[in-house]
C-alpha cells in the first residue's frame, strides 16, 4: 500500500535500506530524491512542497552530512515547512559526537513535532559504499589516526532501527544512540578485509596534513576534503564516538553486527575483489 511516509534520501546508504524495511512491512514510502517523482532536492526548495504533500512521517538524511556549512539552515527550513504542511513525526540521522549536528538535532526536537534522533557512529558500509573502497580496491591503504577506537555500526542495523521508529510511538521524543558492538581500529579493519577477500592490503599510518594533501592531488572536491578532515580531527578524538551503546539490541531484540559480520558477507557480492 502507498504510504504517508516519506524517505529523504532514499537512494542513499541508509534511506534505500528504510525504505526496504518499510516495504518488506508491505507499506511503499514515498523516495525523497532528485530522481524521484515529485522529486526533492536539498538545493531547490521549490521542490520541497510537492514532496511533502500529504506525508505525516520524515525520515531525513542530509547529505553529504549535518556537519556541512548550510545544514542547519537547511534543517530549520525543512522542519519549519513540514510543521506548515502536517507532518507529525520526524525521524532525523544525526552523527555521534559532532557539534554542528546537535545544533541541528535542537531544531527539530524543539520543532513541537514528534521526533526520534537516531545518531550514529561510522558506518561499516564506508568500506564498500563510500570513500574507503577506492584504497581498499587499489591494495594500499594509508589513513592517518590507525590506533583510535571506533564502534563502527551497520547501516542495515540503523535502516531496521530508523523504520522501527518511524512506525513505533514508543520512541518518540527519544534520542537513539547507535553503534557496533566492539571498538576498532583502521588496522584491525584492513586485517579482517584482507583476510574475508583474500587480498594483500598494505596499511600505511600517515598524518593527516598528508591525508589531505593526498585528497587534493587526487582532485577531491573542497567540501568533501573539509568534511573528512573535520571527521578525523573532530569526530574521531571525542571521547563520546569511543563508547559502545547496546541501543540496538534494545530495540531489534538481537545484538548489532560485529564488523567481522559485515565483512564476510560484503566479500561474497566481490565488490573487494
Amino acid at each position: 500500500m502507498n504510504s504517508n511516509i516519506l524517505i529523504i534520501g532514499g537512494t542513499g546508504k541508509t534511506g534505500r535500506r528504510v525504505v526496504t524495511q518499510l516495504q518488506n512491512k508491505g507499506i511503499e514510502p514515498r523516495i525523497g530524491s532528485r530522481q524521484a517523482t515529485p522529486g526533492f532536492d536539498w538545493e531547490n526548495k521549490d521542490t520541497w512542497v510537492d514532496a511533502l504533500n500529504g506525508i505525516e512521517k520524515l525520515y531525513v538524511t542530509f547529505y553529504p552530512d549535518l556537519a556541512v556549512p548550510g545544514a542547519k539552515e537547511a534543517i530549520e527550513s525543512l522542519t519549519y515547512l513540514a510543521k506548515e504542511l502536517g507532518v507529525k513525526k520526524i525521524v532525523l540521522l544525526s552523527g555521534k559526537g559532532e557539534t554542528e549536528a546537535e545544533a541541528c538535532e535542537k531544531i527539530v526536537m524543539n520543532s513541537g513535532v514528534n521526533y526520534t534522533i537516531v545518531r550514529a557512529s561510522w558506518f561499516n558500509q564506508n568500506w564498500s559504499e563510500s570513500f574507503f573502497l577506492d584504497p581498499i580496491l587499489s591494495g594500499e591503504v594509508a589513513l592517518p589516526m590507525s590506533d583510535v577506537l571506533i564502534p563502527f555500526v551497520d547501516a542495515d542495523d540503523i535502516a531496521e532501527v530508523a523504520a522501527i521508529a518511524l512506525l513505533d510511538d514508543t520512541y518518540n521524543g527519544q534520542v537513539l544512540e547507535l553503534t557496533g558492538p566492539e571498538l576498532i581500529t583502521f588496522k584491525d579493519i584492513i586485517n579482517t578485509i584482507s583476510k574475508v577477500s583474500n587480498r594483500p592490503l598494505n596499511f600505511h599510518n600517515i598524518s593527516l596534513p598528508q591525508y589531505v594533501e593526498g585528497m587534493k592531488q587526487m582532485q577531491i572536491p573542497d567540501d568533501v576534503i573539509w568534511l573528512i578532515e573535520y571527521l578525523f580531527s573532530h569526530v574521531l578524538t571525542n571521547p563520546d564516538n569511543q563508547k559502545i551503546s547496546n541501543t540496538i539490541e534494545n530495540v531489534l531484540g538481537r545484538k548489532a553486527k560485529t564488523f567481522l559480520e559485515y565483512a564476510e558477507d560484503t566479500a561474497k557480492t566481490g565488490i573487494w575483489s
